[in-house]
């Protein structure tokens, strides 16, 4: 059949997609080529999480983007800071510390280019013991015990030796990636090791194929104690988080937060929100902790401001921010 569409309507048409095919060229001609988000150590849920993520985000916006193995949350927050990386992953306690100029990697420094952009999952302090040493309780740690609190300047290397403190425990403290620790456990060289990461621990559910572990919980006095001394909440760690635990563990939690640098295109960090808080379903694939990574939970930052494009996001789709926490 013969094409009787007029050819001023035809010339109009292509028009119209060339302008639109400009237009969306130009939002993004202050994007970044490509990304990279700040993580933790190998073995460690922060890897697996940041690196799912900027994988996922990579491939749904055509930007090349990846993870990168650093020190954690206090490392990853100096790195946004100073623009070595675009995103990174930090629980609020850290995060409280580098903005009022008290991060232990820049004394009096204020950080004030790290921006909020989504709610991730509660990080559970959690302890892991081999069941040979005899180790089920707190309290039954001993004098001198050789514990392994991860990479230095991460958040359970900055929280749960004082923690322990409180608790009366007396210890011998080592630092290493959580892989690493978990094969020092199991080959006797630690004793115990404190956990401060995401749930499943990929070292932990490694242990447990391996070998038989005790993973310990906090007493009611103990978890009480802790609360009234730092930034953390009240946490119950699910029995089907690991094949060990036949009933729920009391813990200990404190919020991740994404953050990028303040910096960044607001466009570019509208997309990267937009597309991460509307694929639930692909964040849970990337990690099952990833199932609080929703809006709802933006609540629980009260410490950073959001980046303008995280926030233009949420407020377009009902979500309240205070705009004196709004870059």
């Amino acid at each position: 059949m013969r094409n009787m569409m007029p050819k001023t309507f035809t010339l109009l048409a292509g028009s119209a997609l060339l302008v639109a095919g400009t237009a969306a060229h130009a939002e993004r001609s202050d994007w970044p080529d490509n990304f990279t988000v700040g993580t933790a150590s190998q073995g460690g849920t922060y890897f697996v999480y940041g690196s799912g993520w900027a994988n996922f985000i990579a491939d749904e916006l055509g930007v090349s983007g990846g993870g990168e193995v650093t020190g954690g949350p206090t490392q990853n927050l100096a790195l946004v800071h100073g623009g070595d990386v675009a995103f990174g992953l930090t629980t609020m306690g850290p995060a409280a510390d580098a903005v009022s100029g008290k991060s232990p990697l820049a004394p009096g420094l204020e950080m004030d280019n790290v921006c909020a952009m989504f709610p991730m999952y509660e990080t559970p302090f959690s302890i892991t013991a081999l069941e040979s040493s005899g180790i089920s309780s707190i309290s039954e740690i001993p004098d001198g015990a050789r514990i392994g609190f991860g990479p230095a300047a991460s958040t359970s290397d900055t929280y749960f030796p004082e923690i322990l403190e409180t608790l009366g425990v007396e210890f011998d403290r080592r630092n290493g990636g959580w892989t690493d620790l978990g094969g020092q456990l199991q080959d006797g060289l630690l004793d115990v090791i404190a956990f401060a990461a995401g749930i499943p621990i990929p070292a932990v559910s490694q242990l447990e194929v391996q070998t038989d572990v005790n993973i310990i919980e906090f007493t009611e006095e103990e978890q009480q104690t802790v609360i009234e001394n730092f930034p953390v909440a009240e946490f119950s760690i699910p029995a089907s988080t690991y094949e060990t635990l036949e009933e729920d563990a009391r813990a200990v939690s404190m919020w991740n937060f994404a953050i990028a640098g303040c910096d960044l295109p607001e466009d570019f960090v509208y997309e990267v929100t937009k597309v991460t808080m509307e694929n639930n379903d692909s964040m849970r694939s990337v990690h099952r902790s990833a199932a609080t990574t929703i809006p709802e939970n933006i609540k629980y930052n009260k410490v950073l401001p959001f980046h303008p494009g995280a926030a233009r996001w949420y407020e377009e789709n009902g979500y309240d921010i205070d705009p004196d926490l709004i870059k």
